[in-house]
């Protein structure tokens, strides 16, 4: 059985190092997308202060579609392009937006959201698989050790889905 730890560290980029291990120890060995997705939400949603959701929106070839997240309710379709997400998809380039309120096009699925990050998730082959996303209800909540920290949580969860990581 897994158990999540708490993580003490001194920075940052400590914090996510220690947070990736502990998503890869829990993703092993398992290549089911939904069960991978959900509980790589839930130790990120029990892992990170100040946040009000995170989760997925998987590319179903035409728009982005919500996956297991933590939080309110979200919206369940994202258009490429559209908002934070769908920009993150069609650009295939991690946002770092400090307030959601001064991006245009941003799709309030949670009023209370103030700052987000979102990785578009890219699988070997480079095709696009969907996006991961994360929101606070604080300005400014994330910085660019957020997103090389999510970044690197994302390839560990992209690589947990390949064929070569069931057998390691």
């Amino acid at each position: 059985m897994f158990a999540a730890t708490h993580i003490e560290a001194a920075s940052k980029d400590e914090f996510y190092a220690e947070l990736a291990q502990q998503a890869c120890a829990l993703l092993h060995g398992e290549r089911d997308r939904v069960a991978n997705a959900a509980n790589f939400a839930a130790l990120v949603w029990h892992a990170l202060p100040a946040i009000n959701w995170c989760g997925f929106y998987f590319f179903d070839g035409r728009e982005l579609v919500v996956g297991p997240f933590q939080g309110k309710p979200a919206c369940v379709r994202i258009a490429l392009g559209k908002g934070v997400c769908g920009t993150a998809a069609q650009t295939r380039q991690t946002q770092l937006v400090a307030d959601v309120n001064a991006f245009a096009g941003h799709i309030a699925c949670d009023g209370a959201s103030r700052s987000e990050l979102v990785v578009p998730l890219i699988d070997a082959r480079g095709v696009l698989l969907g996006v991961w996303d994360v929101d606070s209800p604080e300005l400014a909540r994330f910085d660019a050790a957020d997103r090389r920290g999510m970044e690197r949580l994302c390839a560990a969860f992209v690589a947990s889905l390949e064929p070569a990581a069931a057998a390691a």
